[in-house]
């Protein structure tokens, strides 16, 4: 039954307590300057509490006008407190929006975090290809306002004809957003993630065609390296050692004086610095330690290949060594083509040491058992004997000399 309370007797109630007007007002008292109008309701099962104002504010019927209101909302299937509690986080989502920076702020931020730890090329892509590509369509936008949509819109223009510049600059927007979510929001999606759908809608790109990188036939891979070692210069002697470690381009030239076990003839590479994200360890010859210590003579810097300024060198500083001695046909990664091919043919070691020694994915079991410190002996005989094949007749010629 509503109206039970009198406007005289509310204004003289002060004992706490929740005092009933009927149909869901009540006047709540906690303290003497407290006393407040308040409708209960129940809704799923749930008691709620939605406040009305202050006793001061509001009259009795105003109260009951207000309750009246309260009533139609509930039966309509509102809940009344809840539609409170969220428009309160709705208007804190946009407060907060609205003072988050742009994309081109995080960008930035993120550069400046990891500039220190970024090699030159790095320092030089990242903020020319997102000044170029990114910022025009999304750079003044929050990260909450990025959509696939405009991802895919910077991308278009650029991702047949630039194939290798779109994957870039797509993986760095990826980085920057996802460097600036909430880890726990299990809701977000990355929209410069190369989804399906985006994949569908970006232009078909044509097919790639296998290429092999030239390499030098192992039959004639002695004969060159007594020229190789006629050579003059770094880039001749890095030459040297990436062909008796069949490493990499990067793997050489970014080679470190602290990776070198002398002790026990090894070469451990880290595996932020392999291609497989692997730590790496190879055995070095007699040669490959020969080569060092011809480079270890006056060295100032901690790389063991580098410049006059203790810089490591451009990945085309060997190519163009290759070219200097008119071999410009063949190609510096193929010189692990070539130490394979030599080592399937002409000699019985088991795959697994072949595929490790060359630091290729595991494809098996027995790949990684190979890879790892026990079997080392095995790839340092393979290594041993390669260096005995292509500089075998170089090495005697040292000794001849040397006596």
């Amino acid at each position: 039954m509503a109206g039970k309370l009198k406007p005289l007797d509310v204004a003289r109630l002060v004992a706490p307590g929740k005092y009933s007007d009927g149909d869901g007002l009540y006047l709540v008292i906690a303290g003497p300057k407290s006393k407040n109008w308040s409708f209960r309701y129940w809704i799923n099962g749930k008691e709620r509490w939605h406040g009305l104002g202050s006793f001061n504010d509001v009259s009795l019927r105003e109260a009951r006008i207000k309750r009246d209101a309260a009533r139609q909302q509930v039966r309509a299937g509102l809940d009344i407190v809840q539609a409170k509690r969220s428009a309160r986080e709705d208007a804190k989502t946009v407060l907060r929006e609205a003072a988050a920076p742009s994309f081109q702020e995080c960008a930035e931020r993120f550069i400046e975090d990891n500039w220190s730890s970024w090699s030159k090329k790095h320092r030089a892509q990242w903020p020319s290809s997102l000044k170029r590509y990114a910022y025009p369509t999304i750079g003044p936008l929050k990260i909450s306002e990025i959509k696939a949509s405009h991802i895919f819109e910077l991308l278009q223009p650029i991702w047949v004809e630039k194939a290798e510049t779109a994957n870039r600059v797509r993986g760095r927007i990826e980085t920057v957003i996802a460097k600036n979510i909430d880890i726990d929001d299990k809701e977000f999606r990355n929209p410069a993630e190369l989804t399906k759908q985006l994949r569908e809608k970006l232009p078909k790109r044509p097919k790639r065609t296998q290429r092999h990188h030239p390499a030098l036939p192992y039959a004639d891979a002695p004969g060159f390296l007594r020229e190789l070692a006629r050579a003059a210069g770094t880039a001749a002697s890095a030459l040297q050692f990436l062909i008796f470690t069949v490493g990499r381009t990067n793997e050489v030239l970014g080679a470190r004086w602290s990776e070198i076990d002398v002790l026990h003839a090894v070469w451990r590479i880290p595996g932020d610095r392999m291609k497989m994200g692997e730590n790496h360890s190879v055995p070095l010859s007699d040669a490959a330690l020969g080569v060092l210590d011809k480079m270890r003579n006056g060295s100032q810097s901690e790389l063991i290949f580098s410049n006059d300024e203790g810089e490591p060198f451009s990945d085309m500083a060997m190519l163009a060594a290759l070219k200097r001695m008119n071999y410009g046909h063949v190609t510096v990664h193929g010189f692990r083509a070539t130490f394979a091919t030599w080592a399937e043919e002409c000699t019985d070691y088991p795959d697994g040491v072949r595929e490790a020694a060359l630091a290729h994915k595991y494809k098996n079991d027995t790949t990684a058992a190979y890879q790892r410190g026990e079997k080392l002996e095995k790839r340092r005989s393979l290594m041993n004997d390669w260096a005995q094949y292509i500089g075998g007749e170089l090495n005697r010629a040292n000794e001849q000399n040397a006596a």
